[in-house]
């Protein structure tokens, strides 16, 4: 049993910071260690939707497709503003991980799947973020690609479809050119996994 096991946390105060798409909130807690004194902190904490994202492995060519769009953290940071990601979105009320991801599929490349095989489910910055991102793969064949995708209008998505090879994408990570986290991880999945 670890020392935190028996930790506790006493919420002080919980207010809105700022609130718009997403929601920042300002937490105050005590903190609470066996063998310590305790100790009040105050975090931001910012509130996101759960959310999925879908490796879309074509096995007929080993290839996979990825999306390009527009990131404006990663361009206040310095990067290239256009990432490659594998497809990903919120997940509605009343909808699950998986119809969530395979909803994604179809709008942003236009692939319609019946199934995926669960990869993982992980906070991504756990720090400061409450979304969960659950992480799906997709074997794919080119009879499932039935539209053109890009992303919904009027939700001014703005994608650009990419097909690249299995290999060549595995190589872009260890180059430093795809470089979102979820991307990463559903293919080191796919690798380890042997898909």
């Amino acid at each position: 049993m670890s020392i935190f096991d028996k930790a506790r946390i006493a919420i002080l105060e919980d207010k809105t910071l700022w609130k718009g798409w997403s929601h920042l909130r300002g937490i105050t807690f005590d903190f609470f260690r066996e063998g310590r004194a305790p100790h009040r902190l105050t975090w931001e904490v910012f509130d996101r939707w759960n959310a999925s994202a879908i490796l879309l492995h074509n096995v007929e060519r080993d290839t996979v497709t990825l999306v390009r769009q527009l990131r404006i953290a990663a361009h206040l940071c310095g990067e290239h503003p256009y990432l490659l990601e594998a497809p990903a979105g919120f997940i509605d009320d009343g909808e699950t991980a998986l119809q969530a991801a395979l909803r994604e599929a179809r709008e942003e490349t236009g692939y319609q799947i019946a199934k995926a095989t669960p990869a993982f489910a992980a906070f991504m910055s756990p720090g400061s973020v409450t979304e969960k991102l659950h992480g799906f793969y997709a074997a794919v064949t080119d009879a499932d690609h039935v539209a053109e995708g890009g992303g919904l209008e009027d939700e001014h998505e703005d994608l650009e479809v990419v097909e690249i090879g299995f290999s060549e994408a595995m190589e872009m990570v260890d180059a430093g050119e795809i470089i979102d986290a979820k991307t990463i991880m559903l293919l080191q999945w796919a690798a380890l996994n042997k898909r």
